[in-house]
């Protein structure tokens, strides 16, 4: 039988839980100089595909105004300056900050993921709030250095990973910490997207597009020459100079909810079974296991599993459904001392099994509302909390302060993508791997640009 929660024992439990505090060690400050009106002015980094999912979002609070665009390619930010034609638009985003630093109160990064980072800590460091798409940063260090950077600061601070804030994500982190299947020994993970590349590195050049600055797109990254279909507009996920694979992409939004719902910190161990690196693109197929050090949501140590690449996962007795049915696409499964936890990714309610049999649950006692099934109602929850938050009227959910940690558990299982077949041990106090082979990808030399 699943556990009940009484509405009184619900809202003690949500006190006393990760959902209620998540990193408010320290509640970040809001801004100190809004203008008059009480408004927040937003610069926009980054108007691709997601960027102007971020835009379009940010910009619906009723309380934003967009006074800056920034973009290298020149197609996109003519699209974005379409919607919003007050705003200044400029291709450098170290220019937007050093011209409008006294003309704007929130940063929004939506940039590839070797952007993430220097964008967001040159914003950071002039006291800016940060909205900053996921993975949060490209290496290691870089996720320790916003983490450290925001809290010093005491900045408002979020990490887009919009499915944090939807009804079955948090109804699925009550669930386990209620103990609805007792404490959780292993988890396992997967996705079937495909954001590695197997192949060589291209040889030649092609021209670079007229709409694109190349070299700004590059930013931070080693130099290398345009090639087209391998990196802009949507490939470079697949690349290791500039992403971070299927992992980096997929794995931050399903590995959220167990991470937050679990306790979790950093791993001790990780392993990656995969094919050779090439110092190129991501492999296509991983099987990255870590081992966790236990917390009280969990057993003595969890291990969590997860598979990326088309046809994963891969058969596991774990994974196997009642009555024959078929895993959804994507999604994590919890296994418990009393029972599994099944977490479709995105938009299903969990599903508990016990003894090979769904298990109907008493999920109205937590009292979160009905499910909303509409994406862009759901999405913008997290967006508008970033607002909110900025203007004093709460704090964020995904703060650098979980967001740093989170990452730095994706990122290690991206290196460790290096060492196929290989265990590396992770010493969180030291930042270091026990392998010295291993710790030259903790973080990345910076190229001028």
């Amino acid at each position: 039988m699943s556990k009940k929660i009484s509405v009184m024992d619900r809202r003690d439990f949500v006190k006393k839980s990760g959902i209620g505090i998540l990193g408010a060690a320290l509640a970040p400050s809001f801004l100190k100089n809004l203008n008059e009106e009480g408004r927040l002015r937003t610069a926009h980094i980054g108007l691709g595909g997601m960027g102007m999912a971020d835009l379009d979002a940010i910009s619906s609070h009723e309380l934003v105004d967009v006074v800056a665009l920034c973009d290298v390619d020149s197609a996109a930010l003519a699209k974005a300056k379409a919607l919003h034609p007050n705003a200044k638009i400029y291709e450098d985003y170290r220019v937007l900050l050093k011209e409008l630093e006294d003309e704007i109160d929130a940063v929004v990064v939506s940039t590839p993921d070797h952007t993430h980072a220097p964008a967001s800590l040159m914003a950071m460091k002039m006291d800016k709030p940060v909205y900053c798409q996921k993975p949060l940063t490209h290496h290691v260090s870089e996720a320790r250095e916003m983490k450290k950077v925001a809290e010093k600061k005491n900045l408002v601070t979020q990490m887009g990973i919009q499915v944090h804030s939807f009804y079955d994500y948090k109804l699925a982190t009550l669930l386990i910490q209620s103990g609805i299947i007792g404490k959780v020994h292993t988890v396992r993970a997967w996705s079937p997207k495909n954001w590695g590349f197997d192949g060589a590195e291209p040889d030649g050049s092609d021209p670079v597009p007229a709409t694109l600055n190349w070299n700004l797109w590059q930013g931070t990254a080693p130099e290398r020459p345009y090639k087209d279909g391998y990196y802009h507009p949507g490939n470079w996920r697949k690349i290791m100079d500039y992403g971070c694979g299927t992992l980096g992409d997929m794995g931050v939004h399903i590995f959220d909810t167990p991470y937050n719902a679990l306790q979790l910190d950093v791993p001790e161990t990780i392993i990656n079974e995969c094919r050779q690196p090439t110092s190129f693109g991501f492999p296509e197929h991983n099987i990255v296991t870590y081992e966790f050090p236990g917390t009280p949501q969990t057993a003595e140590k969890l291990k969590w599993v997860w598979y990326d690449g088309t046809g994963a996962p891969s058969d596991h007795e774990d994974l196997v459904l009642p009555n024959g049915d078929e895993l959804p696409d994507q999604g994590a499964m919890f296994m418990g001392e009393n029972g599994r936890l099944l977490l479709p990714h995105f938009q299903q309610l969990p599903r508990k099994i016990v003894d090979g049999k769904y298990v109907e649950m008493d999920i109205e006692s937590f009292n979160l509302g009905k499910p909303v099934k509409d994406y862009d109602a759901e999405s913008k929850k997290h967006y508008h909390q970033f607002v909110d938050a900025c203007l004093g009227k709460g704090e964020c959910s995904a703060p650098f302060s979980y967001a740093a940690r989170l990452t730095e558990t994706i990122l290690l299982g991206v290196i460790a993508g290096r060492f196929p077949n290989q265990t590396l041990h992770w010493n969180s106090s030291k930042a270091k791997f026990d392998e010295k082979e291993a710790n030259e990808f903790l973080d990345g030399k910076y190229r001028k640009f």
